[in-house]
C-alpha cells in the first residue's frame, strides 16, 4: 500500500540520541517535517541536513523537524555536533520507520534508504510528500511551500 496524501501518518518509532524513543503518534499536536535520508556524513545527506538546519528558525514556530536514517545513535550524536544540529535525528538501524514510510531501496535488499520527506499536520495526516532524490535543496524549499499552504487565511 503506498502512502498518499490525505492518509493518516502510520506510527513507528525510532532511538533518539539521548536514549529516548521518538514515537510519530507522539509528535501531534504540532505539524511534523519527517524527512528520511540514506546515511549520515556522505555530501549529500550532509547538504540536506545543514539546509534543514540553516532553515530551522522558520519552521520552529510551525513544525517539529526530525531527521530518520538507517545510522545509529552514536553515528547520530557525532553527525550532530559535527554539523551543530538544532533538531532530533532519529536512528532506525532495524527500518521499522522506514518500512512504515516506504523508504526502503528495493525492498530493503540495499541497507540505505530513499531520499523522502513527508509534512504531516497536527492531527496526524500527511500533507505533504517529496521525493527529490538528487535535487537535496528542494526538500527545505517544498517543506516551506507545504507548511505555508497549512496556515489559516490572515484576517
Amino acid at each position: 500500500m503506498s502512502l498518499s496524501l490525505g492518509q493518516t501518518a502510520p506510527d513507528a518509532s525510532g532511538q533518539l540520541p539521548d536514549g529516548t524513543t521518538f514515537t510519530v503518534s507522539g509528535a501531534r499536536g504540532r505539524a511534523l517535517v519527517l524527512f528520511f535520508y540514506p546515511k549520515d556524513f556522505t555530501p549529500g545527506c550532509t547538504r540536506e541536513v545543514c539546509g534543514f538546519r540553516d532553515a530551522f528558525a522558520e519552521f520552529t514556530g510551525e513544525a517539529r523537524v526530525v531527521g530518520v536514517s538507517r545510522d545509529d545513535v552514536a553515528t547520530h550524536q557525532r553527525f550532530i555536533a559535527e554539523h551543530r544540529l538544532p533538531y532530533e535525528l532519529v536512528a532506525d538501524p532495524g527500518g521499522a520507520l522506514a518500512t512504515a514510510y516506504e523508504t526502503k531501496r528495493l525492498g530493503g535488499l540495499i541497507p540505505m534508504q530513499r531520499r523522502i520527506t513527508y509534512v504531516i499536520d497536527a492531527a496526524g495526516v500527511i500533507r505533504g510528500i517529496f521525493h527529490h532524490e538528487l535535487d537535496v535543496d528542494a526538500h527545505v524549499a517544498s517543506v516551506r511551500r507545504c507548511l505555508a499552504s497549512l496556515r489559516p487565511p490572515a484576517p
